[in-house]
């Protein structure tokens, strides 16, 4: 296996950089507020769906608070729901009436978006749905809404997937063509197989190549159904589970970004219940840097246009933490080749300063050994507040001895008020 990591068709230096991005799911779901899929689980029609349509006003919607609160929280990118797989488009598009201008609301809601997170210095992604429920040449398939109606199927048994690929392209290129820069697009997403669609169904090539012509510097996600081309895609995206290690493909590590709720759902639920502490939400922060991954974490908008509190409660809590230990993420990675893992315990590095980074998940008593470390350490110190970690001589415990190789930190019996104590080593 390959230690070289998999190079990217666009710009994956900001990325790599970042380590940490906002998911933003908004649409038209925002509204009944018991999940972004309601539509497909609720098998609801067209006409079942239109109420939230018509009464689309997120009259407390600012951009610039969403943005604010994803910088103070630590992030250095995000990730907007252009449209979701109900249809619903965030802009002013040419080619459908099928968006908000034509809400309540009435204005574009993506540019003033994206200007007002640029202005904070986050980096710009779009999400956009290969699948479309509503569009009327969209055929019915197994992940549709009306897949269990015979008469539904039967009526739309005509319909033309040349004339909704034909949508599909068109509305990439406005999102290409309209918003300045965009670094990473986020597809989502082929089902190939019985009843399914693949990338012959979307001209995946085709959107790939119309890509690479407006906007080369652009990051491509997996989710085109071109896994088996090393042109087609960029970066991998598990999504809602923690991997075991830097993510392969073909046996060659690949840029990698896990995607995660702070709950069970995507889009705004009113009544979800399963939200995670920020602790959680900072260990798999750390648990995928130390793979050499992103973690894209998610908010789901209320339908007047606020983040949800829940979610900004748990974004303070992240960027008070990140305020003193985001030296530990930002540009790091998995630690080098041969290096232990303490117990309870996540490394990072960052191979510009040369530093190793211990993040501890649950405190020692007393003494932390670090094997493989003894004469390669030149100063330790706790992180939170540049306090020093003493280094001691190696010695004999009374059930086993310490290895020659093994470097033993002495810490405060008191762990640190911190979310996640790290300390930071300054190799030689």
């Amino acid at each position: 296996m390959s230690d070289a990591v998999r190079p990217a068709g666009g710009d994956a230096s900001w990325f790599v950089e970042g380590r940490l991005g906002m998911f933003i799911h908004w649409g038209l779901y925002a509204l009944p507020a018991r999940h972004e899929w309601v539509k497909n689980r609720e098998r609801l029609t067209d006409a079942d769906y239109d109420p939230y349509f018509r009464h689309f006003d997120p009259d407390l919607y600012d951009p610039r608070a969403w943005a604010r609160a994803a910088r103070e929280a630590g992030m250095r990118y995000f990730v907007i729901t252009t449209k979701h797989h109900e249809g619903f488009c965030l802009w002013d598009s040419a080619v459908t009436d099928y968006k908000v201008t034509n809400t309540p609301y009435g204005k574009d809601l993506l540019g003033p978006m994206v200007e007002a997170f640029r202005a904070e210095g986050l980096r710009v992604g779009f999400y956009h749905s290969l699948i479309d429920w509503h569009h009327p040449d969209f055929p019915i398939d197994r992940v549709h809404p009306q897949r269990d109606d015979a008469e539904a199927r039967a009526a739309a048994a005509g319909r033309d997937m040349a004339g909704y690929r034909q949508y599909l392209h068109a509305q990439v290129r406005e999102l290409l063509t309209q918003f300045g820069q965009i670094d990473y697009l986020f597809f989502d997403f082929s089902y190939p197989g019985d009843d399914g669609k693949g990338h012959a169904d979307w001209d995946s090539e085709g959107l790939v190549r119309l890509v690479r012509e407006l906007q080369p510097q652009v990051l491509i996600n997996d989710r085109l159904d071109l896994m088996d081309t090393d042109w087609g895609w960029d970066v991998k995206t598990p999504e809602q589970f923690m991997v075991r290690d830097w993510v392969r493909v073909n046996g060659q590590r690949v840029l990698w970004e896990t995607c995660q709720t702070f709950s069970g759902s995507w889009g705004y639920h009113r009544d979800e219940s399963t939200w995670k502490s920020v602790g959680q939400l900072l260990r798999m922060l750390i648990d995928t840097v130390s793979k050499g991954g992103n973690l894209l974490l998610n908010v789901g908008p209320t339908a007047r246009g606020e983040f949800d509190g829940r979610a900004l409660e748990r974004l303070r809590g992240m960027g008070e933490w990140m305020a003193r230990h985001g030296r530990a993420i930002y540009g790091c990675t998995q630690a080098p080749a041969g290096l232990a893992t303490p117990q309870d315990c996540r490394l990072t590095y960052n191979p510009d300063t040369n530093r190793l980074y211990v993040h501890v998940f649950a405190w020692p008593i007393r003494h932390l050994h670090l094997d493989g470390l003894a004469g390669k350490v030149a100063y330790a110190q706790l992180l939170n507040d540049a306090s020093e970690v003493k280094m001691v001589a190696r010695r004999p415990s009374h059930h086993e001895a310490v290895p020659e190789d093994t470097l033993t930190l002495e810490l405060p019996i008191v762990q640190p008020d911190v979310a996640v104590p790290v300390i930071e080593l300054y190799l030689k």
